[in-house]
């Protein structure tokens, strides 16, 4: 197999892309879809996030925030602080308590009570989280052994659906890209027969599936990280994020090129994506609905795509959290890599 082959072959999908349906459907569809979640739950055009404060002992960080993304509003106690907090008044509230700065400054430990309203958005508790680390760190002009301690108010099982759905918006976009560009592009080629052109020249069957996987990993992962930052998700870890979406993509690559290379028309292939579609969205459904048992959703492969993702952007998770998932969604991808090379392999031995 010759890298330049490939290349040639993948720059010719990417011009060739904006005359084929399926490529401007993977690229305006998940972001309508996502927009009009945004739209009809009211999150779009919101008001920017708010954090209220109970300020003990005149703290520089009340005038850091006000010159911060972070809309700040000021309280007289604690008891006036944890209602506005339980009834979404604001999104987090902070206790800044007597001799904070000072504390911070001599870089001794000090705790420091942080509330959050349970249904704020994902978004919300993200850039709450970055900013106040940032101006605190910003305040005492190096790392400082602050101790944020956490207290939900209000009803914690009460997710957001914006924050519900983003998985199924998420999933959907990679698989829109992964599945159906590499799968009906291969369909296209077979049914126009210029496949059979292709492989009389140097380039060889692996260098086709090679170039058209490639094109549904790349645009799966470019979409899946517009639809984070549409909805504000990316949080504070893209990389982790982009790296997640990047191991989902292979996986819907994958499952494209098999199945085009099993059935022989577009007809075909679609029929059976929507005889699958359980089975690819299953966790999300499970996702919907927190009551639910969440384990069945392990039993679905999709499963270890969505939870690394949910884990990262809604929970502030890191590697050591989705570790396990992303271990069993690298085995999967390596055991469909290699069904896909075995059935290359026998295509090619039944050309010849």
């Amino acid at each position: 197999m010759r890298l330049r082959r490939v290349v040639v072959l993948l720059r010719k999908e990417f011009l060739q892309g904006p005359k084929n349906f399926m490529f401007v459907w993977a690229l305006v569809a998940p972001i309508l879809i996502s927009l009009t979640i945004s739209l009809a739950f009211g999150s779009l055009f919101s008001n920017e996030t708010t954090l209220g404060i109970v300020d003990q002992g005149d703290s520089q960080l009340v005038e850091l925030l006000d010159e911060s993304t972070v809309s700040s509003r000021e309280y007289s106690s604690v008891f006036a602080l944890e209602n506005a907090v339980a009834e979404g008044a604001v999104d987090g509230g902070l206790v800044l308590p007597n001799g904070f700065d000072s504390a911070i400054a001599m870089h001794q430990e000090i705790a420091v009570d942080f509330y959050l309203w349970g249904e704020s958005l994902a978004k919300d508790r993200t850039l709450l989280t970055v900013t106040l680390t940032n101006l605190v760190r910003e305040l005492a002009g190096s790392e400082s052994p602050v101790e944020i301690q956490t207290i939900t108010l209000g009803d914690e099982e009460a997710i957001p659906w914006e924050d519900r759905l983003l998985p199924f918006v998420v999933l959907l976009t990679v698989f829109v890209a992964g599945i159906a560009l590499p799968g009906t592009s291969l369909l296209m080629e077979k049914e126009k027969k210029t496949i059979d052109a292709l492989v009389v020249t140097p380039t060889g069957l692996r260098e086709v599936f090679v170039s058209k996987g490639v094109l549904g990993v790349i645009m799966g992962t470019l979409m899946g990280v517009v639809i984070l930052v549409i909805n504000q998700a990316l949080g504070s870890e893209p990389g982790l994020l982009i790296m997640i979406l990047f191991l989902g993509s292979i996986s819907a690559s994958l499952a494209g090129l098999l199945m085009a290379a099993l059935f022989d028309n577009t007809v075909t292939f679609f029929a059976n994506i929507k005889m699958i579609g359980l089975i690819l969205y299953a966790p999300v459904i499970i996702y919907l609905f927190p009551s639910l048992p969440q384990w069945i959703g392990k039993i679905f492969p999709t499963y270890y795509i969505i939870q690394p993702v949910v884990e990262v952007s809604q929970r502030g998770g890191g590697l050591m959290q989705i570790l396990p998932e992303i271990s069993v969604l690298i085995a999967l991808n390596v055991g469909l890599a290699a069904l896909v090379a075995f059935v290359v392999t026998r295509k090619k031995q039944y050309a010849v």
